[in-house]
């Protein structure tokens, strides 16, 4: 997929745009390539019990960063379906909007891999987090 590609023709080829789960937690794209995904998310309903931002509202926050940018890679013979991720959670976030990178460290044939990093809005790391996603082809889904 074109590089040049903005944000709203992007979303425009999915068939369900974000996705009900990131419409619903505020989830923002920000910057989208093959090569770095960037997204905001709000702290405000995406935390636990105690007011701090949830580590799963991170990890879905890191698995969109990375399958969108392993979608683009993808595009348009294959799809794109991630395979496995993990987190590690450095501090909590109470409030205010944490910002997503996911940053290509791996785009192959049949996969692809990103290290998402998490920040606050003082720019200290949340979260710190690793996708792989299979590229599949889409034949088996389409047609």
């Amino acid at each position: 997929m074109s590089d040049d590609l903005d944000i709203d023709e992007f979303l425009a080829q999915m068939p369900h745009g974000m996705g009900g789960l990131n419409e619903k937690m505020g989830i923002e794209l920000v910057e989208i390539s093959a090569e770095r995904v960037v997204a905001t998310m709000p702290v405000e309903g995406n935390t636990q019990p105690y007011g701090l931002l949830h580590g799963g509202a991170s990890v879905v926050l890191a698995e969109t960063l990375g399958s969108i940018g392993s979608a683009l890679h993808a595009h348009p013979d294959r799809l794109s379906v991630g395979i496995d991720i993990n987190a590690t959670h450095h501090r909590s976030a109470t409030s205010g909007v944490v910002t997503g990178t996911a940053t290509a460290i791996h785009l192959g044939r049949t996969s692809a891999s990103y290290d998402v990093v998490i920040t606050d809005e003082r720019g200290k790391r949340v979260c710190t987090s690793r996708i792989t996603c299979a590229l599949l082809p889409k034949d088996r889904f389409v047609g």
